[in-house]
């Protein structure tokens, strides 16, 4: 606690955060993102960086908040049963009318830690975002945006912020908002406008965050390697080097950090595989998103999901798990914690050992198979997904193939120099990073730590095992300072 409290040294007088949703860091090249190579030119490149389990946007989203995993911020799926608030559907984290009404279940205080924002707002500093994602990413990047003072700007319009206001101002300084196609060239193009001709200039917020949708939408519909992707990826490069032309040009450049980040990343979905079609033929009662009349079940899918005990005997559960165990397209499955490293229920590994084990997840969570094979565009890394909308060949996360947890970390700021390194670091460092460069201490439940300070513990890695019968799940991990990062997993 004393270290959380300790006055830090400041390093910078403004910092800017850009996120690049679902980038790949191999994907980083001169040729398709010159300009956050120049960025990586003048700052620590971090190329082990990692997301966070499920390794989805607003879980991360929720992790880059508030500097800690979900077992922290209980934010712990894009989609997950909330039965107290929600009890006759599942809450899809994405959509503005299941978040105020599951907010208002917790009071506003649905992340209830410390984020950025709180610990901003309560220094007198100020955070402003241009968001171009969804209303559920807009919304827990700052989830008490308003209550803080600060601004935030959908680019989906007034609807998608708590603070409609800031759309209303930005449509007055910079014309309407771009209509939406895919890929989001325009909407990346807009952001770009937004914060060098308006918020960086005019609002001078203390942390001034973008977040571009692009590549992330056009990795999933189109191929991780596809022409559309790639001009996805240039695009939101372009973007950034409009804000970094701003930087370059003002007298105090150089007392302005900039961070590059991406949330997670993706591999190439190539096989869509009905593991809820085959649960209910061995007879287990299933319910998904709001078909839970007769569920004994309620489940999630994806590249992972999680299950639940709804209206079933709690020996059912165990029966479920022993099923999942025996399918080939199940790589992993966790449960509650029996110990540090192995779940409650035999064979499983504990939701603890990958960072998951709020009170709010679930009894079970599973992740599907994944390899390091080549796509048809020779990226490496392909996987298996429930079915869905994500065609196949279509990008995805989620799982805990390294690729989907490898995300982009670049921070650039006064004293610290050009570097590529390959020490622990993640998403949860952004917010303490943030924080230390403006001289102030993290919140106390904040457990990433200050990337621009030496890391005060030597990393060490392990990899922890379990599994029944002809099962075998592993999952690699690395821990430093306290912190815990997944380096992939496999069975």
């Amino acid at each position: 606690m004393a270290q959380n409290l300790a006055q830090e040294t400041a390093a910078a007088d403004r910092v800017i955060v850009a996120v690049f949703d679902g980038l790949r860091p191999d994907l980083v090249t001169p040729e398709l993102t010159p300009n956050i190579m120049r960025l990586a030119a003048r700052g620590t490149w971090f190329r082990e960086a990692r997301s966070i389990f499920p390794s989805v946007t607003r879980v991360a989203t929720t992790s880059i908040a508030t500097g800690a995993p979900p077992t922290v911020h209980g934010v712990v799926g894009n989609m997950f049963y909330h039965a107290e608030a929600m009890p006759e559907r599942v809450f899809n984290t994405g959509e503005s009318e299941h978040i105020r009404r599951v907010e208002a279940h917790h009071g506003g205080r649905l992340v209830g830690v410390d984020t950025l924002g709180d610990v901003l707002a309560r220094a007198g500093r100020r955070l402003a975002v241009v968001h171009t994602g969804s209303p559920g990413s807009t919304h827990f990047i700052n989830p008490r945006a308003r209550a803080n003072g600060h601004w935030t700007f959908s680019m989906l319009g007034p609807a998608g912020t708590q603070t409609p206001e800031a759309v209303e101002e930005v449509v007055a300084h910079l014309g309407p908002l771009p209509e939406r196609a895919l890929p989001r060239l325009a909407e990346c193009r807009h952001a770009g406008r937004v914060m060098a001709e308006h918020v960086l200039p005019q609002l001078r917020p203390d942390v001034a965050l973008v977040w571009f949708n692009e590549p992330d939408t056009t990795f999933h519909y189109k191929g991780i390697g596809s022409p559309e992707a790639k001009a996805a990826v240039a695009e939101a490069d372009r973007a950034f080097g409009v804000i970094l032309d701003w930087v370059e040009a003002q007298p105090d450049g150089e007392r302005i950090a900039v961070i590059a980040a991406s949330d997670h990343g993706q591999i190439s979905a190539n096989v869509a595989h009905p593991l809820f079609d085959e649960a209910a033929a061995a007879g287990f009662a299933l319910g998904l998103k709001d078909e839970l009349d007769e569920a004994a079940f309620v489940v999630t899918g994806g590249r992972s999901g999680e299950i639940r005990l709804k209206d079933a005997d709690p020996a059912a559960l165990a029966r479920i798990a022993a099923w999942l165990m025996e399918q080939p397209a199940v790589s992993h499955v966790f449960s509650k914690p029996r110990n540090e490293v192995e779940g409650e229920i035999p064979g499983t590994l504990s939701l603890g050992l990958v960072n998951n084990a709020h009170a709010r997840s679930p009894d079970l969570m599973f992740a599907l198979a994944s390899d390091l094979g080549t796509d048809a565009h020779g990226l490496t890394g392909l996987g298996i997904m429930t079915p869905g909308d994500v065609p196949l060949g279509g990008g995805m996360h989620g799982g805990l193939n390294r690729h989907e947890l490898n995300s982009l970390l670049i921070v650039a700021a006064p004293g610290l120099g050009a570097e590529v390194t390959t020490g622990p670091a993640g998403i949860i460092d952004i917010a303490p990073t943030v924080l230390g460069l403006l001289g102030l201490p993290k919140a106390e439940t904040m457990q990433g730590r200050n990337l621009a300070r030496p890391a005060r513990q030597e990393a060490v890695t392990a990899r922890h095992a379990t599994g029944s019968g002809a099962f075998s799940q592993h999952v690699d991990v690395v821990v430093e300072d306290g912190r815990r990062f997944i380096l992939s997993g496999g069975h």
